[in-house]
């Protein structure tokens, strides 16, 4: 997901500051990893120095100065031909999950006991977001949770096929008489 273009999403709404975007981002993305507020500022000055956004204006109320931004026409632009094109089905690069499940198997390390570990992390996850979603009204928030939450039982589905399949070669290893 490119940061600049849900924030450029985010202005479209009217102008805010780099603490409202990224709460805004947070609100909107309740099953993703909460964005750090560098990324929120580094994004801010691409956007900035690429034309999209403008500062707005200044304002210091009861605390630090804050810098209020908007999106320009050519941000406006560039969020409309960003929401009109289509994202590549893949290829899907290994993520962390994958890479230490593999490297394990490859040592002769525990991969039994990490996917294990990783199934119940999983779950736990996937009961917060349940719990989130029952309470959230709101479609767009909704297909956010529904989105992690599909995710993750892809993840649990790939998980439990992982451990079968080390169950299996652990047996067969076991049976073979040479």
């Amino acid at each position: 997901m490119s940061i600049s273009h849900v924030l450029l999403g985010v202005l479209a709404a009217g102008p805010a500051h780099g603490y409202d975007l990224k709460r805004e981002h947070d609100a909107r993305f309740p099953g993703a990893k909460e964005l750090a507020y560098g990324q929120v500022y580094a994004a801010l000055q691409r956007l900035e120095r690429d034309g999209l956004a403008e500062v707005a204006e200044t304002v210091q109320e009861s605390g630090p100065e804050r810098t209020v931004y908007a999106l320009t026409p050519a941000g406006q632009a560039e969020l409309e031909r960003w929401l009109s094109e289509a994202e590549s089905a893949g290829p899907y690069a290994a993520d962390d999950l994958v890479r230490k499940a593999v490297t394990a198997l490859r040592l002769g390390a525990d991969a039994r006991g990490y996917l294990e570990r990783q199934r119940e992390v999983h779950l736990a996850r996937m009961r917060e977001l349940l719990a989130i979603q029952d309470a959230t009204t709101d479609p767009a928030g909704r297909s956010a949770i529904d989105h992690a939450v599909f995710h993750l039982d892809a993840d649990l589905r790939w998980l439990e096929a992982a451990a079968a399949r080390i169950a299996q070669t652990t047996t067969t290893r076991k049976g073979d008489p040479s």
